[in-house]
């Protein structure tokens, strides 16, 4: 009798799908705050805001790719995670942002760091 093992990356997906509704609800709040009141609205944000949303879409690429099995797909996603938690966490340590976004990076570093340690152990199964 063989175990039957069960793949973590379909949960992964979903939650790098979470990280980019995050980053595009970020982007378009800036939108929106920096017509209302523009002074709320700091350069840093607009560039953190940007930089989630484009960083999810890559992560969701990859995660795709690891579900496919593409060679050393999950390779990539482990790392791009793992640099991505780490850098969430720089981010609100250093830089200014308004109350708001430290609580959606906050949001984003813990779906990250769960997406990363189910990345971590998934079974490496790609076609090699």
């Amino acid at each position: 009798m063989t175990a039957v093992v069960t793949s973590r990356l379909p949960l992964v997906r979903r939650l790098v799908l979470v990280y980019l509704a995050l980053g595009l609800a970020t982007v378009v709040t800036l939108v929106v705050v920096s017509i209302a009141a523009p002074d709320d609205v700091t350069p840093q944000a607009w560039v953190r805001g940007v930089i989630v949303a484009g960083t999810a879409f890559l992560t969701l690429r990859f995660v795709q790719g690891a579900i496919r099995r593409e060679h050393r797909a999950l390779l990539r996603l482990r790392l791009v995670l793992t640099v991505l938690c780490v850098a969430v966490l720089a981010v609100l340590a250093f830089l200014p942002l308004p109350g708001w976004m430290i609580v959606e990076q906050g949001v984003c570093a813990v779906v990250l760091l769960v997406a990363a340690v189910l990345a971590w152990r998934e079974p490496d199964r790609s076609v090699r």
